[in-house]
């Protein structure tokens, strides 16, 4: 924030001749910087204040509990269930929380709820707020089950394939297949808002997601043909690494790790069966790979079970 400009210095002033000076009044000098009067005793009587930072808003107030609550996208009955949200970043965090064997609740939510604007986020029983980007080192230092939090040394070549070439597909067939646009509504529009209001909400979010497609695929325009293609070649590896594993899970590890949970955040959102994909070409290029299928479900089989 640039800083004010400096106070202007008062003109400076000269001295009337002897002869002037005793025969003229001098006027009272007048700053035009001064606060005028009527304004002075205004504040006088109405002092400015400066008020602490907003805290969470009040539907988001939850009465503490025993137990953090991660706030996620997710209905109502979904939550009270604590089944898997529909949004892959929040449900990778929520599947590391329940890897790590850390106990907690979830509650529906939204960008606009989130004190940094973005889910998820962790409120703890002191009432402190865990944003997403901090969420590793909670899960490191309260994790009671073995958690790696950190991706294993083959995974980062494999992790940069979910973020340029799963997730621009995945944002492509939510966001601006135009079969999806029921969907999309019926999880990020509030159906009691006008529809003016509704229709500037799309195009907010059409419009960003647009802009990072475009910024992950580094294309002049929109390719769906291309943005599917690389979805499916991304797939493809894999498919290739998680078969060439000895263990059930990526890379060989004897547990499931954070890249087990960025892999079924996508996986499981696809091929959810609450989701009415009106444009299916995604879940079936997902659907057709057995390994990654295998996978997800061995993950619902250990973490929720009862939707199995």
């Amino acid at each position: 924030m640039a800083e004010p400009p400096p106070e202007p210095a008062n003109p400076p002033t000269t001295s009337a001749p002897a002869a002037q000076q005793s025969t003229t009044s001098r006027r009272p000098y007048t700053n035009i910087f001064a606060v005028p009067e009527p304004i002075r005793r205004l504040f006088k009587r109405f002092p400015l204040r400066t008020y602490p930072e907003n805290g969470l808003p009040v539907r988001c107030a939850i009465a503490p509990k025993e137990v953090p609550v991660l706030f996620v996208f997710a209905d109502d009955e979904a939550a009270r269930a604590g089944a898997p949200s529909f949004n892959p970043t929040c449900l990778k965090w929520q599947t590391l929380l329940k890897i790590s064997g850390i106990q907690f609740h979830i509650h529906p939510s939204n960008n606009h709820a989130s004190p940094t604007g973005a889910l998820p986020f962790l409120l703890t029983p002191s009432q402190t707020t865990i944003p997403a980007s901090k969420l590793s080192l909670y899960v490191a230092t309260h994790a009671t089950t073995p958690a790696s939090t950190t991706p294993p040394p083959r995974a980062e070549t494999y992790l940069s394939l979910l973020d340029s070439a799963l997730r621009p597909a995945y944002l492509y067939a939510l966001y601006l297949s135009k079969s999806n646009a029921p969907l999309l509504a019926s999880l990020y529009l509030d159906s009691s808002l006008p529809r003016p209001v509704r229709a500037s909400i799309t195009h907010t979010l059409r419009t960003a997601a647009e802009e990072e497609i475009l910024t992950s695929t580094r294309r002049q325009a929109l390719d769906p043909p291309y943005i599917y293609a690389e979805a499916e070649a991304a797939l493809v590896a894999l498919r290739d690494v998680l078969e060439a594993s000895e263990t059930e899970w990526f890379f060989g590890e004897k547990e499931t790790t954070v890249f087990d949970a960025a892999v079924f955040a996508y996986t499981n959102v696809l091929l959810d069966e609450r989701l009415a994909w009106g444009d299916a070409r995604l879940t079936e290029v997902v659907r057709a790979f057995e390994a990654l299928v295998a996978h997800r479900e061995r993950i619902l089989g250990r973490y929720w079970p009862e939707l199995i």
